[in-house]
Protein backbone atom coordinates (compact mmCIF):
# COMPACT_ATOMS: atom_id res chain seq x y z
CA UNK A 1 0.00 0.00 0.00
CA UNK A 2 2.75 2.71 0.60
CA UNK A 3 4.01 2.40 -3.13
CA UNK A 4 0.32 3.90 -3.76
CA UNK A 5 0.63 6.49 -1.59
CA UNK A 6 3.45 7.61 -3.05
CA UNK A 7 2.22 7.45 -6.04
CA UNK A 8 -0.58 9.79 -5.11
CA UNK A 9 1.63 11.75 -3.51
CA UNK A 10 3.54 12.51 -6.65
CA UNK A 11 -0.12 13.03 -8.66
CA UNK A 12 -0.74 15.58 -5.84
CA UNK A 13 2.97 17.10 -6.59
CA UNK A 14 2.38 17.20 -10.53
CA UNK A 15 -0.64 19.44 -9.66
CA UNK A 16 0.49 21.63 -7.52
CA UNK A 17 3.27 22.36 -9.94
CA UNK A 18 0.84 22.27 -12.86
CA UNK A 19 -1.31 25.08 -11.22
CA UNK A 20 1.88 27.20 -9.11
CA UNK A 21 1.54 29.72 -11.98
CA UNK A 22 -1.83 30.65 -12.21
CA UNK A 23 -3.15 33.43 -10.40
CA UNK A 24 -5.86 33.62 -7.87
CA UNK A 25 -8.72 34.71 -10.36
CA UNK A 26 -7.73 32.07 -12.86
CA UNK A 27 -7.84 29.02 -9.95
CA UNK A 28 -11.33 30.74 -9.42
CA UNK A 29 -12.47 30.95 -13.10
CA UNK A 30 -15.64 28.61 -14.15
CA UNK A 31 -15.02 28.93 -18.02
CA UNK A 32 -18.43 28.11 -20.05
CA UNK A 33 -19.51 24.36 -20.54
CA UNK A 34 -17.87 23.71 -17.16
CA UNK A 35 -19.20 22.90 -13.55
CA UNK A 36 -16.24 23.88 -11.30
CA UNK A 37 -13.13 25.59 -11.41
CA UNK A 38 -9.51 24.24 -10.45
CA UNK A 39 -9.74 25.25 -6.80
CA UNK A 40 -12.88 23.42 -6.51
CA UNK A 41 -11.11 20.00 -8.31
CA UNK A 42 -7.89 20.37 -5.84
CA UNK A 43 -10.19 21.03 -2.91
CA UNK A 44 -12.38 17.67 -4.42
CA UNK A 45 -9.69 15.21 -4.09
CA UNK A 46 -8.83 16.24 0.00
CA UNK A 47 -12.18 16.40 0.60
CA UNK A 48 -13.24 12.90 -1.14
CA UNK A 49 -9.93 11.50 0.16
CA UNK A 50 -11.67 12.28 3.64
CA UNK A 51 -15.18 10.35 2.39
CA UNK A 52 -13.79 7.48 0.90
CA UNK A 53 -10.91 6.64 3.92
CA UNK A 54 -12.45 8.36 7.38
CA UNK A 55 -16.48 8.86 6.89
CA UNK A 56 -17.03 5.14 5.48
CA UNK A 57 -14.52 3.99 8.87
CA UNK A 58 -16.71 5.71 11.06
CA UNK A 59 -13.76 7.77 11.60
CA UNK A 60 -13.68 11.38 12.12
CA UNK A 61 -12.84 13.12 9.28
CA UNK A 62 -9.01 15.36 9.24
CA UNK A 63 -11.35 18.32 7.65
CA UNK A 64 -13.54 20.50 8.91
CA UNK A 65 -17.21 19.31 7.69
CA UNK A 66 -17.86 22.83 6.01
CA UNK A 67 -14.17 21.89 4.07
CA UNK A 68 -15.89 18.56 2.95
CA UNK A 69 -19.55 19.83 2.40
CA UNK A 70 -18.40 22.49 0.29
CA UNK A 71 -16.27 20.02 -1.86
CA UNK A 72 -17.92 16.61 -1.39
CA UNK A 73 -19.22 14.90 -4.37
CA UNK A 74 -21.91 16.51 -6.29
CA UNK A 75 -21.19 19.76 -4.62
CA UNK A 76 -19.60 22.88 -6.79
CA UNK A 77 -18.16 25.98 -6.40
CA UNK A 78 -20.37 28.66 -4.02
CA UNK A 79 -18.02 31.46 -3.69
CA UNK A 80 -14.71 32.61 -5.06
CA UNK A 81 -11.77 30.81 -2.69
CA UNK A 82 -9.40 33.53 -1.26
CA UNK A 83 -5.95 33.26 -1.50
CA UNK A 84 -5.82 31.88 2.47
CA UNK A 85 -8.34 29.64 1.12
CA UNK A 86 -6.27 28.25 -1.53
CA UNK A 87 -2.65 28.38 1.16
CA UNK A 88 -4.87 25.73 2.83
CA UNK A 89 -5.97 23.98 0.15
CA UNK A 90 -2.38 23.47 -1.77
CA UNK A 91 -1.26 22.18 2.33
CA UNK A 92 -3.84 19.70 2.73
CA UNK A 93 -3.02 18.02 -0.25
CA UNK A 94 -0.19 16.67 0.99
CA UNK A 95 -1.00 17.14 4.70
CA UNK A 96 -3.94 14.67 4.29
CA UNK A 97 -1.94 12.08 2.72
CA UNK A 98 0.87 12.14 5.26
CA UNK A 99 -2.16 11.32 8.19
CA UNK A 100 -3.55 8.83 5.74
CA UNK A 101 -0.30 6.62 5.73
CA UNK A 102 0.16 7.39 9.59
CA UNK A 103 -3.09 5.98 10.35
CA UNK A 104 -2.71 3.21 7.59
CA UNK A 105 -0.12 1.73 9.29
CA UNK A 106 -1.46 1.95 12.47
CA UNK A 107 -4.63 0.19 11.07
CA UNK A 108 -6.78 3.03 12.67
CA UNK A 109 -9.19 2.27 9.64
CA UNK A 110 -10.83 -0.49 9.89
CA UNK A 111 -15.04 -1.32 10.39
CA UNK A 112 -15.39 0.29 6.91
CA UNK A 113 -19.10 0.22 5.51
CA UNK A 114 -19.27 -1.03 1.47
CA UNK A 115 -20.42 1.34 -0.63
CA UNK A 116 -20.20 1.60 -4.75
CA UNK A 117 -18.82 4.02 -7.05
CA UNK A 118 -20.38 5.94 -9.74
CA UNK A 119 -18.62 4.04 -11.91
CA UNK A 120 -19.57 0.83 -10.43
CA UNK A 121 -16.71 -0.26 -8.53
CA UNK A 122 -17.66 -2.01 -5.22
CA UNK A 123 -15.35 -0.76 -2.19
CA UNK A 124 -15.70 -3.03 0.99
CA UNK A 125 -12.06 -1.62 2.83
CA UNK A 126 -9.73 1.14 3.20
CA UNK A 127 -7.27 -0.73 0.91
CA UNK A 128 -10.11 -0.72 -1.89
CA UNK A 129 -10.57 2.92 -1.49
CA UNK A 130 -7.14 3.72 -1.63
CA UNK A 131 -7.19 1.81 -5.27
CA UNK A 132 -9.48 3.39 -6.03
CA UNK A 133 -8.11 7.04 -5.39
CA UNK A 134 -5.58 6.94 -8.22
CA UNK A 135 -8.70 6.61 -10.75
CA UNK A 136 -10.59 9.23 -9.38
CA UNK A 137 -7.65 11.61 -9.03
CA UNK A 138 -6.92 10.84 -12.83
CA UNK A 139 -10.42 11.90 -13.78
CA UNK A 140 -9.90 15.30 -11.70
CA UNK A 141 -6.13 15.71 -12.88
CA UNK A 142 -7.69 15.89 -16.80
CA UNK A 143 -10.53 18.10 -15.36
CA UNK A 144 -7.92 20.12 -14.37
CA UNK A 145 -5.65 20.58 -17.35
CA UNK A 146 -8.58 20.98 -19.67
CA UNK A 147 -9.77 23.91 -17.23
CA UNK A 148 -6.16 25.82 -17.32
CA UNK A 149 -5.68 24.90 -21.14
CA UNK A 150 -9.41 26.71 -21.39
CA UNK A 151 -8.46 29.30 -19.11
CA UNK A 152 -5.04 29.90 -20.70
CA UNK A 153 -6.58 30.27 -24.38
CA UNK A 154 -9.48 32.61 -23.15
CA UNK A 155 -6.99 35.22 -21.69
CA UNK A 156 -4.68 35.11 -24.79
Amino acid sequence: MQSKIDNLRKTRAFLLQLVSELSLEQLNTIPQGFRNNIVWNLAHLVASQQGFCYSRAGLPQLVEESFYNAYKPGSAPENSASQAEVDEIKRLLLDTLDSLEKDYKKEVIKNYTPWTTRSQLLITSVDDAIDFMPFHEGMHTGYIMALKRVILTSQN
